[in-house]
C-alpha cells in the first residue's frame, strides 16, 4: 500500500513539475502563453515588487510562511524516512509441492531462526531480520559470542545447524545470510 502511494505521489509531482517546467521554458523561448498563464512574455518575472512587498508589513506574514515552509521540510523528510527505511519481510512464499503454496509469517520464521541461533554453544544472544521478496528471503543475524569462541566455529555451525534448518523448513532453494558478530565483554571480577 505505501508502496503503490509512493509511487502515485512520485508520478503526481513529477508531471506537475515537468508541466510548470516545460510551460515556463516554452513562454521563455517566445510561444505566447495562454491568458490564464502566470507570465505574459518572456520578460515577465515571476513576483511583481507589489506581489513581493504586499504583505511585508503583516504582523503574521512572516511566521505563516517560515511555519509552513517547516511543515513542508518536515514532510519531505518523513517522506524519505519512510522510502529509505528497510522493512522487515512480513511473509515468506513456501512451495508446497502441488503449485499453490503456502505463506508463512516472517516474523515466526524470524523467531524460529533467532531460537535456534541463540541455542548454538558459545552465543549469547541472536538477533535475526527478514528482508528481501517473499519468494526469495534474505536474513540479517547478529550474534553476540562468548569470549572462548572461535567464530569460524561459530559460522559454521550457524549455517549447517539453524540456517539450514530454516531454508529446509521454509522450502527455500537458498537464503542468503548477512552474519554480524560481537564478542561478548568479560567484567572485571575481584579475586581473593
Amino acid at each position: 500500500m505505501l508502496r503503490t502511494l509512493n509511487r502515485v505521489l512520485l508520478g503526481l509531482v513529477g508531471l506537475v513539475l515537468l508541466a510548470v517546467g516545460g510551460a515556463v521554458l516554452a513562454v521563455g523561448l517566445g510561444v505566447s502563453p495562454p491568458s490564464w498563464w502566470l507570465h505574459e512574455g518572456p520578460h515577465d518575472v515571476l513576483l511583481s515588487t507589489a506581489e513581493r512587498t504586499k504583505w511585508k508589513d503583516e504582523s503574521w506574514w512572516w511566521p505563516t510562511v517560515i511555519a509552513v515552509l517547516a511543515v513542508l521540510v518536515l514532510l519531505a523528510l518523513w517522506w524519505l524516512t519512510s522510502v529509505l527505511r528497510r522493512r522487515r519481510l512480513a511473509e515468506v512464499l513456501v512451495d508446497t509441492g502441488d503449485g499453490a503454496g503456502a505463506l508463512l509469517r516472517g516474523r515466526a520464521l524470524q523467531s524460529v531462526l533467532a531460537a535456534d541461533a541463540g541455542g548454538l554453544e558459545g552465543v549469547s544472544h541472536a538477533q535475526v531480520r527478514l528482508t528481501g521478496r517473499r519468494d526469495a528471503p534474505e536474513t540479517r543475524v547478529r550474534i553476540r559470542l562468548e569470549p572462548h569462541v572461535d567464530p569460524g566455529t561459530a559460522l559454521r555451525e550457524l549455517a549447517d545447524r539453524a540456517l539450514a534448518h530454516a531454508r529446509d523448513s521454509a522450502a527455500l532453494k537458498r537464503l542468503p545470510a548477512d552474519v554480524r558478530m560481537k564478542a561478548a565483554k568479560h567484567r572485571a571480577e575481584r579475586v581473593s
